[in-house]
């Protein structure tokens, strides 16, 4: 299967799934099963499997195919290029393709001057109109690709605004940029652009990351500190009549491989091997060639032969374009494409499964409680009318009056429910405070004085060094606090079960661990721009200052993503209480009630009892409905071939 069909199968499967939860929460809502955290964590879900992105970024020096290639494998249903790919530089910037439903298709594009400014590249996003606006016709591919070139427009500036820019370096004078006749160097004119099309693998969640060469690459910190390792795999191109040249080693060394990271999301392509064909040679002499290629290169870059997979994106693309079977099979792009396919995507479902499946299991819990909490006030009441049967009335008025002082004392125990409230929404504090934008701001404002510091900045390591040392302190005291809530919730959470017959439960605490590997990546994408071949570069203040910031940038993902995690938590633990002290209530109201009705009429015991016979039989139906549902969502099939999901999710929640 190619990776297109396996990303159209993953679409279909998501798409389904966010119907199902959906409809799942319009039913618990109907059964008023539905408290702040059920819904919350419905909201979570929904969202992110609706939302999810799949990143895939290319990376390569200049003439390696790499924009013919992205052409080749996901653009060929137009019949034309729609990436600029001709001979020589093409991808000049980043580019990004997306597809946002509330844009129109659009191409916007980044002045490259903005390099002279401080802010990270994220924040320009915020900045709509710094972008220049390029409106795209997707029904004509012709003038799509004309609009399309101009991600590789060029700016001819002098040699020390191509410094500033960062594209001069003069302690490596073989990287520069040609100088042309009139002294002048060529130089991107955008910084970055966003491609906003409607094509059916963007809509789906896909995301392509084309990056341009080393030079570029290098300039930009936040394209490798930032993008490119948050990319679910990464496609390195080279070109199979020259291997692994010197440029494409540094590329691979100092951007894409981090010593601890996972090495299996990286695949590299081993372009152009129709330039290995050769009429004087046998096609058993051109794969022996291509063969020994292969072995060098994964040698060099230090991977399994398996991961280094040889191409012919051009013969791929036109092999497509006109229906050649033979020939597209000859290109050996379908190979590649199964490599996508399994590996990218495959990775990506079962994470994402992984993670909804979770979901799921705690979300059940959540409303399992309060079904609990129900039947258990069921039984109290079917003991205590059964115990009044052959009962007469002063009995009964002296049940009442239990009730009701039983009322009142619960009532009058709120200062002991709000006391575990205060205790712990003091000890969260402390967390939300750990894990706040001021105080990691705090934390890297010793990192960001040691940047600022002009000229060379040999105590930068030390002091990268030393703040990440204290953000993994910070992060190790919030799950250490975290630890101590969980303590106090359940000791608390015991008592008050054993005071007021509740069936409380401390929700499991957030795992900080996983946001201290994260910090850990982070970490260690970040140290290649700290060795002494960078030295000069740091010396650029305009440099420092945009490695800072993108640093920030991506660290705030990582603690806005763990503060999200323990407010859920703290939601979890909230709403229990507060579901467990409305259906007490509500316990009380109904008791007082069936009295009542006892009272005024000799068969209202009779129906009572019945009544709460019947609520107990319709709470087994609706528990094991429950399970029904949620066992459909974690076990839905991932493909839409399956005969269980091609069945209408409406039609699923409404037959319940």
């Amino acid at each position: 299967m190619s990776f297109n069909q396996q990303f159209d199968q993953h679409g279909a499967w998501r798409r389904e799934f966010a119907l199902r939860l959906k409809l799942l929460s319009e039913w618990m809502k109907g059964h008023d099963l539905l408290n702040a955290a059920v819904e919350e964590r419905l909201l979570r879900l929904e969202s992110q499997v609706r939302s999810d992105k799949v990143m895939v970024a290319f990376v390569a020096e200049f003439s390696r195919g790499k924009s013919e290639l992205i052409n080749a494998i996901f653009f060929a249903g137009y019949g034309r290029r729609i990436m600029p790919a001709s001979a020589g530089r093409t991808t000049m910037c980043p580019t990004e393709l997306g597809y946002d439903a509330d844009s129109p298709p659009c191409l916007r594009l980044l002045p490259i001057e903005t390099r002279l400014k401080p802010q990270a590249l994220m924040e320009w996003r915020m900045v709509p109109e710094k972008w220049t606006r390029v409106d795209l016709d997707v029904n004509d591919p012709v003038k799509l690709s004309k609009a399309l070139e101009k991600v590789a427009e060029v700016r001819h500036v002098t040699q020390d605004e191509a410094r500033a820019l960062g594209f001069w370096h003069d302690d490596a004078p073989q990287d520069n940029p040609r100088v042309n006749a009139d002294g002048l160097v060529e130089v991107p004119k955008w910084r970055h652009a966003l491609i906003n099309i409607a094509h059916p693998l963007l809509k789906q969640g896909l995301v392509i990351l084309d990056t341009p060469g080393l030079n570029a690459i290098g300039a930009e910190p936040e394209l490798t500190v930032s993008l490119i390792p948050q990319a679910h795999a990464v496609v390195f191109i080279l070109a199979a009549d020259t291997g692994v040249t010197k440029s494409d080693l540094a590329i691979w060394r100092e951007h894409l491989i981090t010593e601890g990271d996972d090495n299996d999301a990286r695949l590299v392509v081993l372009n152009k091997i129709d330039t290995l064909w050769d009429a004087l040679s046998s096609p058993a002499q051109i794969q022996a060639q291509i063969d020994r290629q292969r072995a060098s290169s994964a040698e060099i870059l230090g991977l399994p032969v398996a991961q280094v997979i040889p191409v012919s994106a051009q013969k791929g693309l036109v092999a497509k374009v006109t229906g050649d079977d033979k020939l597209l099979q000859a290109s050996c792009l379908p190979g590649l494409e199964l490599a996508l396919a399994q590996g990218v995507m495959g990775q990506r479902q079962k994470i994402l499964r992984s993670a909804v499946a979770a979901g799921i299991v705690e979300l059940r819990a959540e409303a399992g409680r309060v079904i609990h909490i129900r039947r258990r006030d069921l039984a109290e009441q079917m003991i205590e009318l059964r115990g009044l049967r052959g009962k007469n009335d002063s009995v009964i008025k002296h049940m009442r009056s239990r009730i009701e002082q039983e009322q009142v004392e619960f009532n009058a125990s709120g200062a002991k429910i709000q006391a575990v409230r205060s205790i712990h929404l003091k000890l969260l504090r402390e967390v939300f405070h750990l894990l706040g934008t001021p105080t990691l701001k705090t934390e890297l404002a010793e990192l960001t004085d040691a940047l600022k510091q002009p000229g060379i900045k040999l105590g930068v390591k030390k002091a990268y060094g030393q703040t990440f040392a204290r953000l993994r302190e910070g992060l190790q005291k919030a799950q250490t606090t975290s630890a101590d809530i969980q303590r106090m919730l359940g000791g608390s959470f015991k008592q008050l079960n054993a005071e007021f017959g509740f069936s409380l439960q401390a929700p499991k605490e957030p795992e900080m661990s996983r946001f201290l590997v994260d910090l850990e990546q982070i970490e260690r994408s970040h140290l290649q721009y700290l060795g002494v071949a960078n030295i000069l570069k740091l010396a650029q203040p305009d440099f420092s200052e945009r490695l800072v910031r993108a640093l920030a940038t991506r660290l705030r993902v990582v603690y806005e993503t763990a503060l999200g995690e323990v407010e859920l938590w703290n939601k979890s633990a909230a709403s229990q209480l507060d579901a467990q002290l409305k259906e007490r209530r509500k316990n009380f109201s109904r008791r007082i009630e069936a009295i009542e009705r006892i009272q005024q009429a000799a068969t209202g015991l009779d129906e009572r009892i019945a009544e709460i016979a019947a609520h107990e039989r319709a709470l087994d139906e609706l528990d094991g409905k429950l399970d029904e549902l949620t066992d459909q969502l974690v076990h839905a099939p991932a493909s839409p071939h399956d005969p269980a999901l091609a069945a209408p999710a409406a039609a699923m929640i409404q037959a319940a």
